[in-house]
């Protein structure tokens, strides 16, 4: 069964119609990409797609249940996580925190063990410090487990944000422009970190992303689309040589 089944997905804000059945089907340990020109309703799909927005039209399905009308919360429990344009990390905790709190659905105690402090308590408190720290490891951040998220650097920011969705253990991760405002340098770095993700946790990846470099280096299907329209579907060779997305991103 695909991890993601979308179909005929649209939403209406007023007389807008800012995605027009939009399709999609997503299977285990694939890396997706979905591209197009500023404000062709990118972001707008992974609203929907997490419980944002409420779609006027379509259905979508996540592990075979319908999602339609969900909260976010709900959504994630059955498996869907993302990463944002805007880092939205909690600044003010510290960088093992962050991990933890999005860890906290797999954690198994009461408010009576909380204010005890009972074995149960302190036995899975212990287990979120260990998944937490070895998150941290895999992506080079276990150095700065007692830093202020705010403290890090730009581009270790983004890598806890991604490593603060997996802890939620989604079985499909949605990253929305994660290489906005980096260098080169970072970008390469997060090419490398994309590409272990997939293949270490074997879960699947939806990406937005407006690195061109990025997106064909490591998608291995992409969808185009403009102005709320799928427009194109392939492989990155495909893609790079499709006359309505040369059109869509240069002009006539």
């Amino acid at each position: 069964m695909p991890v993601l089944e979308v179909k005929d997905l649209s939403i209406h804000f007023g007389g807008l119609k800012a995605v027009d059945a939009f399709d999609i089907t997503i299977h285990d340990n694939e890396l997706v990409g979905l591209i197009g020109p500023n404000g062709a309703g990118k972001t707008t799909v992974f609203n929907m797609l997490t419980g944002v927005y409420i779609p006027t039209e379509g259905t979508i399905h996540l592990n075979s249940q319908l999602t339609n009308g969900k909260k976010p919360n709900e959504i994630v429990m059955l498996g869907s996580s993302r990463t944002f344009q805007n880092i939205r990390l909690f600044k003010n905790m510290t960088v093992l925190e962050n991990i933890k709190v999005a860890y906290h659905n797999h954690m198994n105690y009461n408010i009576f063990d909380s204010i005890f402090k009972t074995k149960r308590y302190r036995s899975e408190e212990e287990k979120a410090d260990q998944v937490s720290f070895d998150l941290l490891k895999v992506f080079e951040l276990e150095g700065y487990a007692d830093e202020l998220a705010m403290n890090l650097p730009y581009g270790k920011q983004r890598k806890l944000e991604i490593a603060r969705a997996l802890a939620t253990q989604p079985k499909i991760l949605l990253l929305d422009e994660p290489a906005a405002g980096m260098n080169p340098q970072e970008t390469d770095e997060l090419m490398e970190t994309i590409k272990l993700i997939k293949d270490r946790f074997e879960i699947s990846v939806l990406l937005i992303e407006h690195d061109m470099k990025l997106v064909m280096g490591i998608c291995e299907r992409i969808v185009v689309i403009d102005y709320g329209k799928i427009i194109a579907k392939g492989t990155p060779t495909e893609i790079r040589k499709n006359p309505d997305v040369i059109k869509a991103y240069l002009g006539e």
